[in-house]
């Protein structure tokens, strides 16, 4: 079993299941960049993801296993780049 999320870790992988646009469950989370209760922007293993909505609560997260869970009243879902996996450096977020 480890074996095999190891090599799904090395594939890249990444599930999302939205429920009644109040519920989300991800997968595959490598870090989160910034959050409020209005936008949540983290990395996974295929790229960058925005979260836009209202209320917006990060219920659970472990990046030791990449799971997160986020309630609230979700708005949009936008991927970014798939080059991107992690946290662009301080000089990168000046020229965003």
């Amino acid at each position: 079993m480890k074996q095999q999320l190891q090599a799904q870790k090395l594939k890249g992988h990444h599930n999302l299941i939205s429920e009644d646009r109040e519920r989300l469950s991800l997968s595959g989370v490598t870090d989160v960049d910034c959050f409020d209760e209005r936008i949540i922007r983290l990395f996974t293993e295929l790229g960058e993801l925005t979260i836009k909505g209202r209320k917006l609560h990060v219920d659970s997260v472990s990046l030791e296993t990449g799971d997160m869970k986020i309630s609230g009243d979700i708005w949009s879902l936008q991927y970014g780049d798939r080059d991107k996996t992690g946290p662009l450096s301080a000089f990168g977020k000046l020229f965003r």
